[in-house]
């Protein structure tokens, strides 16, 4: 069995948005040196790893998912010495750091497509997808007519990202090539350099974007992880100690191709929506969820990893509403009550954890359409520019409310949301129980009612968390004695679980 790296087993990573996260030249934009300025703050929390989102160099069409130089940090955060300086730091303070990979596409700025877009053939003619003719469409979203080479290029997502070629499960076309091809070889070869680059900076790892979408017309994704078990056989040769996570959704798939950890996704399956992004989410005081949507996916993908990998349950991330968007302080409790008790990884996503809000209405910003109300600046404190830049003219406009959130307020509160946080990180170190690798064992979980009851258990130890969102007390009948860890709202008594509570327990 592929032995995971050790610090796995207490993991709780922080996500950094470079660019929204703290400026310190003044330009409205995060960078490095502000990323630095912040660790020992992440470590406050309770955070020991940290994911970072692209800091590529970039012209920024889509957030720095638009790689121009997978080598090159982008200027506006720093330089390539700037990287290695906060690896450097992050692991004097016992942390670890895993970067972003984009290894479906570049920028159509990336010299390797301005070399495929020449009509003479050359080394880079078959990095990316073609087909014969410009008169002919890929099976994707294509771009056509950008340059003299005959034929359309595939695109991944947005039409400045060029899907790079790492062959077809299934060939139909005299323009499709197998993913033992020669040319779809070179791609895989190409990124391991890329992954060489920085581990030998000292990255720890990846999140890898769209993990599952290399090897196109890949039903059942046969093709893409024997793809990503070549990746992983190349890591354990040279770089054992790489944590790898996916943007997959698929536990069972992902970590069969060798990945250690999986994210449970917003899109795909309802079970994470079915938590906090549905019309009748489970954590709402409404209390019209089902809980059991969510639990039969997790507990299907639980069995499926057979204690191979983890999966990762995140509060948001770049892509999706925040956690905040129509919950309150107290309601926010209670969501990382859950979140920070599961088992698997816990992601939390900057700002999170004092309960920034989704910006409605927001003008896109570095092709972030809806998602830009989820990437504006970390609010550190209430004063012009919110600690986060010395101007007040930030990329993305601040949250202007009078109730805005910032963590100076919060952490002079002992109430606040930003200490909860802390007390359930605490918690989570201190009790193997609630590790990565505890057991997890339902309680109480029935559709459509309330609350909801799990065990953590590991070495002999055992710990009851009970979650009732709902703005309404419920009826237990299951055994809740025990010493209290932590609460929001009342406990239980007298067989009745308060409203808007939760409360964890060792038994």
């Amino acid at each position: 069995m592929r032995q995971l790296p050790k610090w796995l087993s207490d993991a709780v990573f922080y996500e950094i948005y470079p660019q929204s996260f703290q400026d310190t030249n003044g330009d409205g934009i995060g960078d490095i040196p502000g990323m630095i300025q912040r660790l020992d703050y992440i470590k406050s929390l309770g955070c020991n790893a940290i994911w970072v989102n692209p800091w590529y160099d970039s012209p920024f069409g889509d957030a720095g998912y638009d790689v121009r130089d997978y080598k090159k940090i982008a200027p506006r955060y720093g330089t390539n010495d700037d990287a290695k300086n906060f690896f450097d730091a992050a692991h004097a303070r016992g942390m670890h750091v895993l970067i972003d990979l984009v290894p479906g596409h570049t920028s159509i700025e990336h010299p390797w497509f301005r070399a495929s877009m020449q009509p003479e053939e050359n080394e880079y003619s078959d990095r990316y997808i073609w087909t014969n003719s410009i008169w002919e469409s890929t099976d994707l979203a294509c771009i056509r007519g950008i340059s003299q080479r005959d034929g359309s290029a595939a695109v991944n997502f947005f039409s400045n990202q060029p899907a790079l070629n790492y062959g077809y499960a299934k060939c139909t076309r005299p323009w499709m090539m197998p993913p033992d091809s020669p040319a779809a070889l070179a791609t895989r070869e190409a990124i391991k350099d890329v992954m060489r680059f920085w581990l030998d900076l000292g990255a720890d790892g990846f999140r890898v974007d769209m993990a599952a979408s290399l090897v196109k017309a890949d039903e059942g994704w046969t093709e893409t992880i024997k793809l990503w078990q070549d990746f992983r056989a190349f890591l354990d040769a040279e770089y054992p100690h790489c944590a790898m996570v996916s943007e997959w959704g698929v536990p069972a798939k992902s970590i069969e191709g060798g990945f250690h950890m999986d994210f449970m996704l917003h899109f795909g399956p309802p079970a994470y929506n079915s938590l906090f992004r549905c019309e009748h989410p489970f954590f709402s005081r409404e209390g019209k969820g089902d809980i059991t949507v969510f639990l039969d996916t997790y507990l299907a993908d639980l069995a499926s990893t057979q204690g191979r990998g983890l999966i990762c349950i995140p509060s948001s991330n770049h892509d999706m509403p925040r956690l905040a968007r129509g919950r309150d302080a107290r309601d926010l409790k209670i969501c990382f009550a859950f979140l920070l008790t599961m088992s698997g990884t816990p992601f939390l996503y900057y700002g999170d954890e004092i309960g920034m809000r989704y910006l409605e209405d927001v003008t896109s910003v570095e092709g972030g359409y809806d998602r830009t109300g989820s990437r504006s600046p970390m609010q550190w404190e209430k004063r012009t520019g919110f600690g986060f830049t010395t101007g007040d003219t930030p990329y993305i406009p601040f949250d202007r409310s009078a109730d805005v959130p910032t963590v100076a307020e919060q952490e002079a509160r002992e109430d606040s949301l930003l200490n909860a946080v802390r007390a359930l990180l605490r918690l989570r170190h201190a009790h193997r129980a609630l590790q990565s690798f505890g057991e997890f064992v339902p309680v109480y979980a029935e559709a459509g009612k309330y609350p909801f009851a799990y065990e953590r258990r590991a070495d002999g130890e055992r710990i009851l968390v009970i979650l009732n969102p709902a703005d309404r007390a419920e009826k237990i009948s299951f055994d809740c004695a025990g010493e209290v860890l932590f609460q929001v709202g009342s406990v239980p008594e007298d067989g009745t679980m308060p409203a808007r509570s939760a409360c964890v327990i060792r038994r």
